[in-house]
């Protein structure tokens, strides 16, 4: 089954010319199935090109899946226009009395400062608090991932003295894990943060489990059972050309930046990068919805449950 988005959306003709199905929302009505309902938080600048990276991940299913876009409500975005804010995302407070089966809290480019200092913190601890009762599984990515486990299990972060950059080999540390089915026992995922998580404070947890991990790069992904919860602190959803944008954003305006590891072939920014990670990209989505499928109750209403 396909993805259901708006029709508008300017993810929505990117999605079809990749060969992703896509089914407008005329043509879901008429199918008699509950689509999973998927939210996604969207906490980064440049909201329409992280709407199509999450979209395409969510969209690669055999099920139907309706994607609702949520912003916070305190917050003004300013890289992305008020029309398409208004257009196709709801805040927060306008869905905090649905239920989801699973929920995505994306990045934010703000990762140095203290969680306390972020001008929406009060906001994100009701959102995380939120999910408990009203996500079935969510999945946190980079800032959200450390936002999270900072918020339910107090698991610092640290700030590094350079910026992690580049693309990395990982290891499968959970071969048996239903979020990674198929995949193999090496392979390699984008990173590119300015703080860590350290292995050392997550095994003081004894609820978080650690599923991949770089040798250089430290924890990548972190499994919470009891939480349905995930924490992927890379960005495994990066397309192709993503550290290439971020690369060359900051060399143009004068801020000293590395060529990111292991990207560029032969290290020449001239050279088109290869996508080396994205087969493993949906399969980590994949699993992660098959998963909710498995286990979502039927009805919406049922879904809430309060984990600790």
């Amino acid at each position: 089954m396909p993805i259901k988005i708006p029709d508008r959306l300017p993810a929505f003709d990117t999605l079809v010319q990749e060969g992703v199905r896509v089914m407008t929302e005329t043509a879901a009505v008429r199918q008699d199935i509950r689509p999973l309902q998927i939210g996604l938080l969207n906490l980064m600048p440049n909201k329409i090109k992280t709407e199509l990276q999450m979209a395409r991940l969510v969209g690669a299913t055999p099920l139907q899946v309706e994607l609702s876009l949520v912003r916070i409500g305190g917050h003004k975005a300013k890289n992305t226009s008020e029309d398409h804010l208004l257009s196709f995302y709801e805040t927060w407070e306008e869905v905090k009395d649905r239920k989801f089966d699973g929920f995505i809290i994306t990045g934010a480019p703000i990762e140095t400062l203290p969680f306390e200092e972020v001008t929406y913190w009060d906001e994100m601890q009701k959102i995380l608090d939120w999910t408990q009762t009203n996500v079935h599984s969510t999945m946190n990515v980079c800032w959200g991932a450390m936002a999270a486990i900072y918020h339910f299990h107090g698991v610092p972060k640290y700030e590094l003295k350079e910026k992690a950059f580049g693309v990395y080999r990982h290891r499968n540390l959970a071969p048996s894990s239903v979020y990674l089915n198929g995949f193999s026992d090496d392979f390699q995922v984008p990173v590119s943060r300015w703080t860590e998580v350290r292995r050392t404070d997550i095994e003081k947890v004894s609820e978080l489990a650690i599923l991949m991990e770089s040798d250089e790069m430290g924890v990548c992904l972190v499994q919470e059972e009891a939480g349905k919860r995930l924490y992927m602190f890379n960005h495994v959803e990066y397309d192709s050309t993503s550290l290439a944008d971020e690369y060359f954003r900051d060399v143009n305006a004068g801020v000293p930046i590395k060529m990111p590891h292991d990207y560029f072939p032969h290290n020449d920014p001239e050279l088109t990068p290869q996508n080396r990670w994205r087969s493993h990209a949906h399969l980590l989505f994949g699993n992660w919805i098959n998963e909710i499928y498995q286990t979502t109750p039927y009805e919406l209403e049922k879904i809430g449950a309060v984990r600790v």
